[in-house]
């Protein structure tokens, strides 16, 4: 009874083995040990002991085989392994900050620049060379040319500036073409007329700033985009018919009287136009010009502010020769 009860603890330990070891075997050894165990109604005999289908059925001889059962295949289904993918993360971008430019002009202290200082020099060159009526006198303008080309040096390095005011800005250009004209005059002597010079008011001899100007380019392109019509009563231009020029600098605290006295005193000025209630006989600036004039109203509007004789509006205008001869 021992003996067989001895047997039979053996052989389950062994079955137990051999289901341990199944399971520890990948799936390509499961399924060929399986093919291979599959055998059917085996008997196993060891010694005085007959197990068939796990089950003692003898003791006659010493066990020496094992008969199992035959099993299902175990097929192990081997999964990849699962690999997440990552998830960017969630950024919110900031929203960009919109900067505006606000352009701004300069906002230079022109009280440093004391401007009647500035054109002190040239107002006594005016007073000391230049009569009430306009006559030049080029020989007196001549014996002080450095006084004059010192003036014009001041002005080079003295440029406007955007926070100039308007009327700082006409007294420096009317002074600035006032004094280059006679200058070219005592570059060209001896002569009898400005237009005895070859492209008088092209010629770039003066320097402001870094740049070379000419006669043309201030009264045109800067002095007329100013958009005031009394700068033709102004500036000079060397010659008889021309307003004449005022003895005494431009000064912004009082351009705006200058200006209006220059206007009504060449207005006025019978030799230069001839005016009645219905029939005016006029300086041909007034037709070169006559854009300038005719910006606020007709010209006898601009005419009538200024003119000690009030024109009619039906008047009939008619221009006068011009006269270039040497204003001395």
């Amino acid at each position: 009874m021992t003996e067989t009860y001895t047997i039979m603890k053996f052989s389950a330990l062994l079955i137990t083995a051999a289901v341990i070891a199944t399971s520890c075997c990948s799936a390509k050894q499961v399924q060929d040990t399986a093919a291979q165990n599959t055998v059917n109604n085996t008997q196993v005999t060891e010694g005085k002991a007959t197990v068939s289908h796990g089950k003692l059925i003898g003791t006659s001889q010493p066990i020496a085989t094992i008969a199992e059962t035959p099993k299902t295949p175990v097929t192990q289904e081997i999964k990849a392994p699962v690999v997440k993918a990552e998830t960017a993360p969630n950024i919110t971008l900031p929203t960009p900050t919109v900067v505006k430019i606000i352009e701004v002009e300069p906002t230079v202290d022109t009280s440093v620049l004391d401007h009647t200082e500035l054109h002190k020099p040239f107002n006594t060159l005016l007073k000391n060379n230049v009569s009430s009526a306009g006559n030049v006198n080029y020989n007196g303008f001549k014996s002080n040319r450095k006084s004059l080309l010192a003036y014009i040096a001041a002005l080079g390095k003295n440029l406007p500036e955007h926070s100039w005011t308007k009327n700082q800005k006409l007294a420096y250009w009317m002074n600035a073409y006032n004094a280059m004209t006679i200058d070219l005059i005592l570059r060209n002597q001896p002569l009898s007329s400005i237009k005895d010079i070859k492209n008088p008011w092209d010629q770039r001899l003066w320097k402001l700033g870094e740049k070379y100007y000419n006669l043309d380019e201030i009264e045109h392109q800067i002095l007329r985009k100013m958009g005031d019509a009394r700068i033709h009563f102004g500036i000079n231009c060397a010659s008889f018919s021309c307003p004449p020029l005022l003895n005494e600098a431009f000064i912004p605290s009082k351009v705006d009287g200058q200006l209006n006295l220059v206007a009504k005193k060449f207005i006025n000025d019978s030799s230069r136009n001839m005016i009645s209630e219905n029939n005016v006989e006029i300086s041909n600036i007034f037709k070169w010009f006559s854009k300038d004039f005719k910006q606020n109203g007709s010209l006898i509007d601009f005419l009538n502010k200024f003119s000690e004789i009030k024109i009619s509006e039906d008047a009939k205008v008619r221009y006068m020769d011009y006269n270039w001869a040497l204003n001395k």
